[in-house]
C-alpha cells in the first residue's frame, strides 16, 4: 500500500512539473533506506511564485539613504565584514507575475528566487499535492504531512547549502550556510552583529525576524542586567548597616522577644534572634535597591516593547514585509480544513466554491475544546492546593524539629528556617508538576487545536498560541502569585489561627518569614526559572547536539562520495511541526518572571 502511495503521488509531483530522482538503498549508508531528490526547475518557481504571490524586485530604489550616525565608528568591533554581508541596494517590489517576466530584474534565473523562497514553493507543492489516482475523489490522501504521518515517508526535508565546516574551493563562492557558521552560529561570535539579511536569504523571513528579536531582546536585557547587578552589589555592600537585622540578632532586643509557636501541637515557643542569619540573607534581595529596581523595570518593559515596536517597523519596511501576514498566510487555506470540509459554498467576494465548515460542528468542536481548556487549568489548581496542603503539613513538621532545643540540629536551624526549608521543598516538587503538566497539555493542546480545524495557517498559530499561553500562565506564575499576593496574609493571631481546610484539618495556613515573604518569592523564582532554563537547554542544546555532533562527525570523516549530502542533512535534528513556537513561548515565559516578580530576585535579567 505505500509503495503504491508513493507511485501515485510522486506521478503527480512529475505531472505538476517537478523533477524527481531516486537514489536506491544501495548507495545509502545504511543500506536500506532510499532517498527520492526533488527539483524545481524556473517554469514551476515562476507559476507558483505567480500563484503565491511572492514579491520580487523590478526596480532599484533611488530613495537617498540616511546619513551615518555620529560616533558609528564605535560599533566596528562588532560590526561583520562586506564580504559576509554582501550588501545589496534596496528595490523596489511588486507580486510575481508569470506572464510579465520582462518586467523584473531577472540577471540569472537559478539565483533569481533565494533558498528560502524555493523551498517555500517546493513545499507548497508537497503540501497540496494528492496521492488518489486520477478521477477518484479521495480527499483525505492530499499532501506530505499525511504521508510522513502515515510511514509512507520517513522524512522530507530541504537540503543545505555545502559543508558548514569546510572552505569552497577556490573557484566556487563561498557558501551561505559556511559564512552563517563561521561568522554566526559560533559562541566565540556572541558579541558580533547578527547577518540578519543573510539569515533571512537562507531560512526565510519567519526565523529572520525570530532572530532579529531574540538579537534585540538580549541587547535590552543587557542594560537590565546591569542595573539589577548593581541593586544586588548594594544589598551585599550595605550588609554591615542593616539596622532591622542588627536589632534581631542583638540578644538583647531579638534574644528577649519570645514568639509564639509555628504549630498547634508539637511546636515549642521560640526567640526572634534565631531567625538572624534568614534576616541578613533577606536583605540580600529585599533593601532600598530594590524599589529603585522596581520603578526602573517598569520603565524599562515600555521602552523595550516601544523601541521593538520601531525596529519591527523598520525591519518589514526593508524586507518588504508590510502586509506579508495578510498575503502569505491569511490567504492561504490549509490542507486538513479542504480535506476534512466537505461542505462547499459560494464566497461572495472571490465568486469561487470554497469549503465551510457547518455551525453545529463548529460549536461541537469548540465546546469540547472550551471543557479540555479548563479541565486542565482545573487540574493546575488542584495540583497549586495539594503543594500548599503539603507546605502547611510540612511546614509543621519543619517547625518542630528545627526549633526544638532538644534536637542536635543547632547548627542547620541557624542557617535554615522553617519557612525557607518548606519553601525549598515546596518550589522543586512545584517546577517537577510543572514540567509533567507541560509535556501531556503540549499534545492535547495541538490534539484540540487540530479538532477544531482552524481554517488558514495564521489561524491555527493564533488558536494554539493562545490555548498554550493560557496553560502556560498559570501552570508557571500560579505558585510565584500565591507567594507573593496571598501567603501570610489570612493567618489570623494567636488564639484565633486561621485553617486551610477549618479547624478540624488542623492545617494552620502558613505564615511568613520574620523577615518577610520576599526571601521565598526570591527562591521560588530561582528554582521554577533556572530550573526550566537548565531542562530547556539540555533538550534544546545538548540533545541536538550531540546529534548533530556524531553526523557532522561522520560527515568530516567521510567524503561525499561515501556519506552524500542528502544522507548528511537526513541525520540532523528534525525542526519540528510547530517551527519557531516553542521557541517563542519559551522567551515569553522567560520574559514574565523577568518583568512580573523580578523585583525579588535582581539577578533574573542577568541569568
Amino acid at each position: 500500500r505505500k509503495q503504491e502511495r508513493r507511485r501515485i503521488y510522486e506521478d503527480n509531483l512529475v505531472n505538476v512539473g517537478l523533477e524527481l530522482e531516486t537514489e536506491d538503498k544501495s548507495d545509502s549508508k545504511d543500506h536500506k533506506t532510499y532517498f527520492l531528490k526533488i527539483h524545481a526547475p524556473w517554469n514551476v518557481l515562476a507559476k507558483y511564485a505567480d500563484i503565491l504571490k511572492i514579491k520580487v524586485p523590478f526596480k532599484e530604489s533611488d530613495f537617498p539613504h540616511g546619513r551615518e550616525a555620529p560616533l558609528e565608528f564605535l560599533s566596528c568591533p562588532f560590526r561583520l565584514p562586506d564580504s559576509v554581508i554582501h550588501p545589496q541596494p534596496d528595490y523596489f517590489t511588486s507580486p510575481f507575475d508569470k506572464n510579465k517576466v520582462e518586467f523584473f530584474l531577472i540577471s540569472d534565473k537559478s539565483t533569481f528566487f533565494p533558498p528560502s523562497t524555493r523551498n517555500r514553493i517546493v513545499y507548497y507543492i508537497l503540501a497540496h499535492c494528492p496521492y488518489y489516482s486520477e478521477g477518484r475523489k479521495d480527499r483525505e490522501k492530499t499532501g506530505i504531512k499525511r504521508l510522513l504521518s502515515n510511514g509512507t515517508y520517513t522524512a522530507a526535508f530541504p537540503l543545505h547549502d555545502g559543508r558548514y565546516w569546510k572552505k569552497a574551493r577556490n573557484s566556487e563562492p563561498e557558501s551561505e550556510r559556511y559564512n552563517l557558521y563561521k561568522h554566526w552560529a559560533r559562541f566565540l561570535c556572541f558579541y558580533k552583529e547578527q547577518p540578519l539579511n543573510l539569515i533571512r536569504k537562507y531560512y526565510g523571513e519567519k526565523i529572520g525576524i525570530y532572530f532579529a528579536w531574540l538579537g534585540f531582546y538580549t541587547e535590552m536585557l543587557f542594560f537590565a542586567a546591569i542595573i539589577g547587578l548593581i541593586c544586588f552589589t548594594y544589598g551585599v555592600l550595605s550588609y554591615d548597616d542593616n539596622v532591622s537585622s542588627k536589632e534581631i540578632c542583638d540578644a538583647e532586643v531579638g534574644g528577649s522577644i519570645l514568639m509564639c509557636p509555628l504549630c498547634d501541637k508539637k511546636c515549642p515557643f521560640w526567640k526572634l534572634n534565631s531567625t538572624c542569619l534568614s534576616s541578613w540573607q533577606s536583605h540580600l534581595f529585599d533593601n532600598e535597591g530594590t524599589v529603585f529596581f522596581a520603578i526602573f523595570m517598569g520603565i524599562w518593559v515600555t521602552l523595550f516593547l516601544e523601541f521593538w515596536k520601531r525596529r519591527q517597523a523598520r525591519l518589514e519596511y526593508e524586507w518588504d514585509l508590510v502586509d506579508f501576514e495578510e498575503e502569505q498566510q491569511q490567504l492561504q487555506i490549509r490542507p486538513e480544513f479542504e480535506i476534512k470540509c466537505t461542505n462547499r459554498r459560494l464566497n461572495k467576494i472571490t465568486q469561487e466554491m470554497e469549503p465551510y465548515l457547518t455551525i453545529h460542528s463548529r460549536c461541537a468542536r469548540y465546546s469540547l475544546s472550551a471543557a479540555t481548556v479548563l479541565f486542565w487549568i482545573s487540574l493546575i489548581v488542584a495540583c497549586i492546593i495539594g503543594v500548599i496542603a503539603y507546605r502547611l503539613a510540612v511546614y509543621a513538621a519543619f517547625a518542630s524539629i528545627i526549633k526544638d532545643p532538644l534536637r542536635r540540629i543547632q547548627l542547620v536551624g541557624r542557617f535554615i528556617t522553617p519557612q525557607l526549608a518548606t519553601s525549598v521543598t515546596a518550589s522543586c516538587i512545584n517546577f517537577v508538576i510543572i514540567m509533567i503538566l507541560n509535556f501531556f497539555y503540549e499534545r492535547v493542546a495541538i490534539w484540540i487545536t487540530d479538532l477544531e480545524i482552524p481554517k488558514t495557517h495564521l489561524e491555527y498559530e493564533n488558536r494554539l498560541t493562545m490555548k498554550m499561553f493560557l496553560f502556560q500562565f498559570v501552570n508557571y506564575y500560579s505558585s510565584c502569585f500565591y507567594v507573593a499576593f496571598f501567603k501570610g496574609k489570612f493567618v489570623g493571631y494567636p488564639g484565633d489561627y486561621a485553617y486551610m481546610f477549618g479547624k478540624w484539618s488542623k492545617l494552620r495556613n502558613e505564615e511568613c518569614d520574620p523577615g518577610g515573604c520576599l526571601i521565598e518569592l526570591t527562591t521560588q523564582l530561582v528554582i521554577v526559572m533556572t530550573g526550566k532554563q537548565v531542562w530547556g537547554n539540555i533538550q534544546e542544546a545538548l540533545v541536538p547536539w550531540m546529534m548533530n555532533w556524531w553526523g557532522s562527525r561522520k560527515a568530516r570523516n567521510h567524503p561525499e562520495s561515501l556519506y552524500s549530502r542528502w544522507e548528511q542533512d537526513h541525520d540532523l535534528q528534525g525542526f519540528g511541526q510547530l517551527g519557531l513556537f516553542d521557541e517563542y513561548l519559551e522567551m515569553v515565559i522567560q520574559f514574565g518572571f523577568i518583568t512580573l516578580f523580578v523585583a525579588s530576585f535582581p539577578l533574573a535579567p542577568l541569568l
